[in-house]
């Protein structure tokens, strides 16, 4: 179901807790928020739809992914990027980035995956992260 995103600061900066089983509604409604939002959007944690559990989804190169408990275990080469948030108001905000990243998740069955994400889709996932934890660029 798509989802009304959120866009008062506060509780976007508000840390997210462990995705579990009866999460998984959460994740397909984070999809279809996503796709409804296509046009502006790339990716989407969660905390945009108001639900404070570590779930994010983005575009993988032209396909929608889901991980539940996303963590970077590492990261190189950084650089400097410029980002907007379909939740947030204003102008593109600086935000440090890598661009290689490797990821441990969950699938949405629950298993543990590890997976390396190169350029844009590392960004992404990078910004989803951040939300999660209530970083906000």
């Amino acid at each position: 179901m798509v989802k009304e995103l959120i866009h008062d600061p506060i509780l976007l900066a508000r840390k997210s807790e462990p995705a579990a089983r009866e999460d998984l509604q959460t994740a397909q409604d984070l999809l279809d928020t996503l796709s409804a939002h296509r046009e502006t959007c790339v990716g989407m944690a969660a905390n945009m739809i108001g639900v404070y559990k570590n779930i994010i989804a983005f575009d993988n190169e032209g396909a929608y992914m889901v991980m539940l408990n996303p963590v970077i275990v590492k990261a190189s080469e950084s650089y400097e990027a410029m980002e907007s948030c379909v939740s947030l108001l204003g102008e593109p905000r600086k935000a440090k980035r890598f661009r290689k990243i490797k990821v441990k998740y969950q699938t949405t069955d629950f298993q543990i995956r590890l997976k390396t994400f190169t350029g844009w889709t590392a960004q992404i996932i990078q910004h989803e992260i951040d939300h999660c934890s209530g970083i906000l660029i």
